[in-house]
């Protein structure tokens, strides 16, 4: 839902009448997420996607239904083997999609201003959306925390405000490039750099820039599953510290960049500065996917290639040399708790040690 939202809300603002159609279940090899939402406007303007583009026809034509008056309506789309040019999902899964009618000035319009503006400013936010029975479609918002709420039927429970985060540690050439792609993304941007001269908001526009030491911002901050940090400074004196800093918390994914004998340098610098070696076992060094690129842009999309492989437990491998479903398979439930843009806890492989790794209480801090 979170990527239709500044639009909702900008035809909501103008008083444009609108459908807004949201996977509310999800079964197989399902393309999308629960959550995941298009809008279409009384002109005919479509932005989102329920499935990537199997069923979206089908869809935007029932959307124009519940606009010219009809009752709010789930309908199922699934691969049907007696028919494969039927209306359907040519991947195998099951996907129900909630369609309903956002008249100007209504409740819903309301709460879907009320989400957006909650998830420009990252205000953790619930909303619970009826997918049966006489209130079928009628949407509330229902707290002001990210904790999945208790699983209601006939309820489907949404989050917003919660974007994962990217702290970029060094105000680099390639900073700036992985910056941008990471907003493209939805992420939470900060690029964190002592120096001035580089740490400017007009190299990084769309992130939050602190000028500050990398180790004592990171001590200050609450990391957790959906934060990446990502270290390119190749500055012992920044690099050393601010890892030290990012394996003293629970960080899904901590990488830095360098050649291995740079790797092998920080490594042994780190064990000087006595952090553990189940510690500096969740470094992703040199960080990123090999995908053969040197450009500033080639990079950053390795690593955030990497961070989204980590997150969801992908391979990372080419999908034409696999076997199986391209996407993992769900249960009819799955994803029912939030938001898919936010529930998805990074994962981490059984070798790498968890939070227990937060074996350091604090940083020293540099005045």
């Amino acid at each position: 839902m979170r990527e239709i939202l500044p639009v909702a809300a900008r035809w909501a603002d103008a008083e444009q009448a609108f459908a807004i159609a949201t996977v509310v279940g999800v079964g197989g090899s399902a393309p999308r997420e629960i959550g995941a939402s298009m809008v279409v406007s009384a002109s005919g303007e479509v932005f989102g996607t329920v499935s990537g583009g199997c069923v979206e026809g089908a869809v935007y034509e029932r959307c124009l239904e519940v606009l010219a008056g009809a009752a709010p309506h789930v309908d199922r789309f699934a691969y049907s083997d007696a028919d494969a040019f039927a209306v359907g999902l040519t991947c195998g899964g099951t996907i129900d999609v909630l369609v309903r009618a956002v008249p100007p000035g209504s409740a819903a319009a309301a709460d879907l201003q009320l989400l957006a503006a909650r998830e420009a400013a990252a205000i953790p936010t619930g909303f619970a959306l009826v997918t049966a029975g006489p209130e079928l479609g009628v949407g509330r918002v229902v707290s002001s925390d990210a904790a999945a709420p208790a699983a209601v039927p006939g309820v489907v429970s949404l989050r917003v405000g919660v974007p994962a985060r990217l702290i970029v540690v060094g105000a680099v050439e390639f900073a700036v490039a992985l910056a941008r792609l990471g907003a493209a993304m939805g992420m939470r941007v900060t690029v964190v750099d002592p120096r001035e001269v580089f740490a400017t908001e007009a190299r990084f526009p769309g992130a939050e820039v602190v000028v500050d030491w990398p180790d004592r911002y990171l001590a200050g901050e609450r990391l957790d599953a959906g934060t990446a940090v990502c270290v390119l400074t190749h500055d012992p004196k920044i690099d050393v510290p601010a890892l030290r800093a990012a394996l003293a918390s629970p960080a899904g994914y901590i990488g830095a960049m360098g050649s291995r004998r740079t790797h092998d340098d920080r490594m042994r610098r780190l064990g000087d500065a006595e952090v553990p070696p189940a510690a500096r076992m969740r470094v992703r060094s040199p960080i990123g996917l090999d995908l053969g690129g040197r450009s500033p842009e080639e990079t950053a999309l390795s690593i955030l290639a990497e961070i989204v492989a980590d997150r969801h437990g992908g391979t990372g491998a080419r999908l034409s040399g696999l076997s199986g479903p391209v996407h993992a398979a769900v249960g009819p439930g799955a994803g029912s708790g939030s938001d898919a843009a936010t529930q998805v806890p990074a994962a981490v492989p059984s070798s790498v040690p968890s939070i227990e790794c937060a074996w350091m209480p604090d940083v020293p801090a540099r005045s």
